[in-house]
């Protein structure tokens, strides 16, 4: 296989594929998410919609630059019921978000995209729910130490791979999605355009 892209600097994302022998080129996108995700927010679209669009931006930017190559874009969008999250500018916004989590479900929409010279050749999104237990501030506040920036990462606080997986009591959803890429859509679209074994 040649000529595959990840339009993302998600290491989770890229590990993903790569253990499923996916081979990727890394190609982070240059789009302002949060511009994007506000304007489409504005207009009607639903966190999911949202979250596949900017997988499709993404896209759709980094192949631009890269003609011929076949782009694999991903977002993910956070929702706890009309409430949206972004990922947090700093451990005061991390507290904030995580506080605001605790004891409730929200919902983590995956969108994924193909793009090849601009076209979407395939796009999904799948969506997971997420309860959070009711831990105390002390745990709060000895999680966000223990993972300082990282926790900065993504749109959650958490990775569920890691520590992350202790702020929950129950998870109803794909893991792949839940990690940030609806990878089994994903790899079924990649052997419909002929671009991995089927």
């Amino acid at each position: 296989m040649t000529g595959l892209v990840l339009a993302s600097k998600s290491a989770a994302r890229a590990a993903m594929l790569q253990a499923a022998g996916i081979t990727v080129a890394l190609a982070p996108a240059d789009i302002d998410e949060r511009a994007f995700d506000e304007a489409w927010s504005r207009a009607g679209h639903g966190p999911d919609v949202v979250a596949r669009l900017l997988a499709e931006e993404k896209a759709r930017a980094v192949s631009r630059a890269r003609p011929g190559a076949v782009v694999i874009g991903a977002d993910q969008t956070l929702a706890l019921g009309v409430r949206r999250f972004s990922k947090p500018a700093d451990r005061a916004e991390a507290r904030a978000n995580l506080a605001a989590l605790r004891g409730q479900t929200h919902y983590l929409h995956s969108g994924v995209a193909l793009v090849r010279d601009g076209e979407t050749l395939f796009a999904a999104v799948s969506s997971a729910a997420m309860t959070m237990r009711a831990f105390s501030d002390a745990f709060l506040d000895a999680y966000l130490d223990r993972l300082g920036d990282r926790v900065l990462s993504s749109v959650g606080c958490y990775q569920l791979e890691s520590e992350g997986i202790q702020l929950f009591e129950r998870i109803d959803g794909d893991y792949f999605t839940i990690l940030g890429m609806p990878l089994l859509p994903l790899l079924s679209a990649l052997r419909h355009h002929g671009l991995v074994a089927s």
